[in-house]
């Protein structure tokens, strides 16, 4: 019996968003992202938190359960019942034919309404369906987004407090204006303590799955180690482990970070 998208993640299929997300992230947390498991939990997220993709799995479930066999009921023969039996219907009258002249089906007005209002909604769909991405388009988008957000980790979560510049410029291409915006105004923090301190991070990238895929928003679960030196470390490194959940949007063709959250 093969388990469904509910299944792997013990959740019921009247499951929130929210209890789905926590589901799955309670599922990783202790997982290697090399363990096979880690997989195939990445695998149920992405259908059920895309809103699209659940609804369209849930009917594909509903399709696949089998379908109660109607009980057959023999009804005993016997004589038919004298008040059942109908008496024969007169044979139909041809139509005489029609005059000369004069034509013999006549369209009424309210029916050529509706045809054409049939016909401009079957060209609505058909433009809506054209312009709609197709599954390929929308994994090969995915691959790409989770791939830009693989190289964006490193630079984003890394700084030499040494060449503060250098690394702020190195961050900046791989972002949206609205998360400049926002990496730089922590950045200004790090500014003031980093040079005090000594501080220099290095993040490195481990692996990466995904959340949520769309034609044009794609959230990506990256796990990097951070090795941190400073004045107190200042040979031996303090690396620490996170999971950072990146949103990656499509500008321009270019995949780019949106937001960035660090998972507790």
């Amino acid at each position: 019996m093969n388990l469904s998208c509910y299944d792997v993640l013990d959740v019921d299929p009247t499951a929130s968003a929210e209890e789905i997300r926590t589901a799955w992230r309670r599922a990783v947390a202790e997982l290697d992202p090399t363990d096979r498991r880690f997989r195939a939990y990445n695998q149920a997220a992405e259908v059920l938190l895309d809103p699209d993709r659940r609804a369209a799995y849930d009917a594909e479930l509903a399709a696949s359960r089998p379908e109660p066999e109607p009980s057959a009921v023999d009804e005993p023969a016997g004589e038919p019942d004298p008040s059942e039996v109908q008496e024969p219907k007169p044979e139909p009258v041809e139509p005489a034919e029609a005059p000369a002249g004069r034509s013999l089906w006549l369209v009424p007005g309210w029916a050529l309404v509706v045809v054409a209002g049939l016909v401009a909604g079957a060209l609505v769909m058909a433009g809506v369906l054209l312009s709609r991405p197709s599954d390929a388009a929308v994994a090969n988008d995915t691959q790409a987004a989770q791939a830009a957000a693989e190289r964006a980790i490193v630079p984003l979560l890394s700084y030499d407090a040494h060449h503060l510049d250098q690394s702020a410029a190195a961050a900046h291409p791989f972002m949206t204006a609205n998360e400049r915006q926002q990496y730089d105004k922590l950045f200004a923090v790090i500014r003031q303590n980093a040079p005090r301190t000594g501080t220099v991070v290095q993040a490195k990238y481990v692996a990466s799955g995904i959340v949520r895929s769309g034609p044009d928003t794609v959230d990506v679960l990256v796990f990097v180690d951070q090795a941190t030196r400073n004045k107190q470390h200042p040979r031996v490194p303090v690396v620490y482990k996170n999971q950072v959940t990146v949103t990656m949007t499509k500008v321009a063709g270019q995949w780019l970070v949106d937001d960035l959250k660090t998972n507790s």
